[in-house]
């Protein structure tokens, strides 16, 4: 596949590494990684989706080949969407695109997907693995009120969230993983092998644990009401050990033009169903550019 790289510079004095697929005059689309991961990790799914648009990846903060902040503030929501705002003003200035991203890609990009300067520019949003934490809060408090098994259920998955917390075990622990380590526990988890390795997984590991130390408390603890600026999609992964499908059941009551699919995989499903996940992703774009025209 021919790519083009770049540098983008943030406005707090990041550099941000850039990659962009395809030709340009095609329909844009943004993918965004999660963690501990970056943006290597969509090229699989790139490989069938290139034919059709231009593709924009990025390494987020912290992560892959982009500066890694010094501040654990310098993390937040609101810093990670301004970030995706001047990647695509440079990349794709002046332009509307589609957006889809994976675990705390996707929770940063729900950030975008209901800021309201992004109306009319995101154009649709695929979402796996990563909610609103707004709304997830929303929902863990009702959750707690009235089906407190459902919300242990949800705490069971996410017991990483609170040893993310610790300020010198969680980062240091990453120093014990090298890219065949790390790949051994991804195909097991897939249960599917010679999936692509993360070269650089010590680094993406250890400073993207910043994402949860930045972000989880405020807002689990002080929830905003986030409309969606745009169509979502939901791809719920049946299999997702982290992320449970109950969370999905939020997003309807703030998403308009709300459509859930499911897919019969595991968390990193980019890895081991790309294929799939590209055509989820396709046709969610097709129906909206159809209902548009």
């Amino acid at each position: 596949m021919q790519r083009h790289s770049q540098w983008v510079d943030t406005s707090d004095h990041q550099r941000l590494y850039v990659k962009t697929w395809g030709e340009p005059e095609r329909p844009a689309l943004v993918l965004v990684h999660g963690y501990p991961d970056h943006q290597d990790v969509w090229e699989a799914v790139i490989s069938h989706l290139v034919q059709d648009y231009f593709v924009v990846t990025y390494d987020v903060r912290g992560a892959g080949d982009s500066s890694v902040p010094k501040k654990i503030k310098d993390y937040r929501l609101e810093r990670l969407c301004t970030d995706l705002e001047q990647v695509v003003d440079q990349v794709l200035p002046g332009r509307a695109f589609h957006l889809a991203a994976h675990d705390w890609g996707s929770i940063q990009a729900w950030e975008a997907a209901t800021e309201p300067k992004f109306k009319g520019r995101i154009l649709s949003f695929s979402t796996m693995s990563g909610p609103c934490l707004d709304h997830a809060a929303f929902w863990m408090r009702e959750q707690f009120k009235q089906h407190k098994a459902k919300f242990f259920k949800q705490m069971t998955r996410s017991w990483y969230i609170a040893v993310f917390q610790l300020p010198f075990i969680a980062p240091t622990a990453w120093n014990f993983f090298n890219a065949e380590r790390w790949g051994k526990m991804i195909s097991q988890l897939e249960q599917q092998e010679n999936l692509p390795l993360n070269q650089n997984i010590v680094k993406d590991g250890k400073y993207g644990v910043n994402l949860y130390r930045a972000n989880f408390l405020p807002r689990l603890s002080r929830p905003r009401q986030r409309f969606a600026v745009c169509p979502v999609q939901a791809i719920v992964l049946k299999k997702d050990q982290f992320v449970g499908p109950d969370l999905i059941d939020e997003m309807p009551k703030w998403v308009e033009d709300f459509s859930r699919v499911e897919l019969n995989a595991n968390h990193w499903a980019i890895l081991s169903q790309p294929e799939q996940v590209a055509h989820l992703i396709h046709n969610f774009i097709q129906q909206k550019l159809t209902a548009a025209t």
